[in-house]
């Protein structure tokens, strides 16, 4: 670019000094910035090559490594949790049956307490009475006094079984011990037993009445129910001995803690 000036007429021109054209300015260079991440690039070099195939580690294989990895870690968690449910479940019905034989065990004590004193109660009756009626035939038929015979009813011991039939409904007997499972249902037996020679001679009580003119077939009926009876009496008793300090043992209570 050139400037000019034109001086005037008055105006000399060798005072001003020459006009030079003035130098042409190029564009602007631009600044490079260099980038630390290309540079660190470029020193760092070409990543090494793996030595040989089984180096190479392919994302697939280690996703599948990490699924099978959690798939164990659930399944082992699952599995440990029905374990425990389950052991937590015996417990809870081995608790439960114990509790049941127990309460059983408890209810049989008292059902035998209870028949021991029925038949306590009339045991020397039955005793006395047999003897009388034994005296009574064997004296001769021709001075044989009815009046001689005392007999102030039959008495038969009275049984309580509901511990016994609660026990066989709810099948507590399975979770008590089978030597005193054993025990109970032979004294149950020959209670039962007993009950039925009672209800024998109560039958015979209408077909052989004893206020009849002739007692005598009465009595005779009497003396064979007597002889039977003179002989469980003493064996129930025997046998409610034996198997009282055995519930108390396996209830863990002493006979002092046992109710009268």
């Amino acid at each position: 670019m050139y400037c000019w000036y034109s001086p005037s007429r008055n105006e000399n021109r060798d005072a001003w000094p020459t006009i030079r054209p003035a130098r042409e300015v190029g564009p602007v260079p631009e600044v490079h910035v260099p980038h630390l991440d290309d540079e660190e690039e470029a020193s760092a070099g070409p990543l090494p090559e793996p030595r040989d195939a089984g180096d190479r580690v392919r994302p697939d294989t280690t996703h599948r490594s990490k699924s099978l990895l959690k798939l164990g870690l659930e399944v082992l968690l699952i599995g440990t949790g029905v374990f425990l449910g389950l052991m937590g479940e015996q417990w809870r019905e081995r608790a439960h049956h114990r509790e049941l034989a127990e309460t059983s065990l408890r209810r049989f004590r008292d059902e035998i307490l209870a028949n021991r004193k029925s038949v306590a109660a009339v045991k020397d009756y039955h005793t006395r009475t047999k003897k009388s009626l034994d005296d009574f035939f064997a004296a001769d038929t021709r001075t044989r006094n009815t009046d001689d015979v005392t007999v102030r009813g039959i008495q038969p011991a009275s049984f309580e079984r509901t511990a016994w039939d609660l026990a066989l409904i709810t099948q507590s007997l399975t979770f008590i011990d089978p030597s005193l499972t054993f025990a109970l249902s032979r004294i149950y037996t020959t209670q039962q037993s007993y009950a039925e020679l009672s209800r024998g001679i109560l039958q015979a009580m209408y077909v052989l009445p004893p206020m009849s003119e002739n007692p005598t077939p009465f009595f005779g009926a009497l003396s064979v129910y007597y002889g039977d009876i003179v002989y469980y009496e003493p064996r129930l008793l025997e046998l409610y001995d034996e198997i009282l300090p055995q519930i108390d043992r396996a209830l863990g209570e002493s006979p002092a803690e046992r109710p009268r």
